[in-house]
């Protein structure tokens, strides 16, 4: 069974980016880099692939920025499977990756599909790093950063 030994807190974060848009790969990517390490796949198949090595490795995602409409595995479908492959691991969903859905999509059952499949979150694009942010704070990825007044 895979344990987060240390709270993300309190180390860099890997972070996952699956999105097949360059433009909003770079977007991701730049605003996600100040964390941690950020890999990329361009498709569900690639993120399924990637969360099972890193699981393997004994080095999980933190995050994954998942974006619902990809080529050859929809994101929705890559959440169901990578969940699958977190019980098969015994992850419990304390310990699991936290999953952020990133789309232009505001179909409510698209909205609906995605939270069966397990995700955590939703952003719509364009993605505002303010609420990325909000969203990493409020699941405990990121401390919150004090208010200058």
């Amino acid at each position: 069974m895979l344990s987060r030994l240390n709270s993300p807190m309190s180390r860099e974060l890997k972070v996952l980016v699956v999105e097949d848009d360059f433009t909003s790969r770079l977007v991701l990517q730049k605003l996600l880099s100040k964390y941690g390490q950020v890999h990329i796949a361009v498709n569900g198949n690639e993120a399924v692939e990637a969360v099972r090595m890193a699981t393997q490795e004994g080095v999980p995602y933190d995050l994954i920025c998942m974006d619902i409409r990809l080529p050859e595995m929809d994101g929705t479908e890559a959440v169901r499977q990578i969940r699958d492959l977190e019980r098969r691991e015994e992850i419990h969903s304390t310990d699991a990756v936290r999953i952020f859905m990133t789309t232009i999509v505001r179909d409510i059952k698209v909205l609906n599909s995605s939270f069966k499949a397990l995700c955590d979150a939703y952003l719509f694009k364009p993605i505002d790093g303010d609420q990325l942010e909000d969203q990493m704070q409020a699941f405990g990825l990121i401390e919150a950063v004090p208010q200058k007044s």
